[in-house]
């Protein structure tokens, strides 16, 4: 069962980071990128998103911090319906612009730090401290090799960690309308 829904860019940025939907129709507006009617549009909305929806670091002023939750993002719970409808709006911006951007379900998002009604902010499973296997019990890809000499199949869906998984390499705003009527 889908528990959380993240949109990102489909590539990382300069710091190595996937931005999530908002970030990328700010970076749009702050670099100049909108014509006037969707920078006037976009102030709305994020007033709008503002005041309907609590902002974790006004909660919790370091859950995006780099040294105490390295590489935190945010997740929208998947019933938060009014929320996740919000972003359609966002969506269709970042297509009309050509922005590739991933959709991105789990059950587990990570190391939860910061938890409301709507949202969680997670620090991903990618980090050691996080894996729940012991060491042990886990062969090695070198006698893996050496015990099957066979080549192994490719996956072609890509999948991680507490079952994300990416709804493709780029999304549309369809695809996350699909989502919300709970076309999965």
């Amino acid at each position: 069962m889908v528990e959380f829904v993240r949109y990102q860019s489909a590539v990382p940025n300069r710091n190595g980071h996937f931005p999530g939907v908002f970030a990328l129709a700010n970076g749009l507006r702050h670099n100049g990128l909108l014509t006037p009617e969707d920078v006037r549009w976009h102030q709305e909305a994020n007033r709008r998103t503002t005041a309907a929806y609590v902002d974790p670091t006004t909660v919790d002023p370091h859950c995006y911090d780099q040294t105490r939750n390295p590489g935190a993002r945010a997740w929208f719970a998947a019933d938060a319906v009014e929320l996740l409808a919000l972003t359609v709006p966002y969506l269709d911006l970042l297509d009309r612009y050509d922005v590739p951007w991933v959709q991105l379900t789990t059950r587990a998002p990570g190391r939860i730090v910061y938890r409301d009604g709507d949202q969680v902010v997670a620090v991903p499973h990618s980090y050691p401290d996080d894996w729940r296997f012991p060491a042990a019990r886990c062969p090695s890809p070198s006698s893996a090799a050496v015990d099957d000499p066979r080549p192994r199949p490719q996956r072609s869906e890509a999948r991680g960690a507490g079952g994300a998984r990416s709804a493709g390499t780029s999304g549309t705003a369809h695809d996350a309308r699909r989502l919300m009527q709970g076309d999965r």
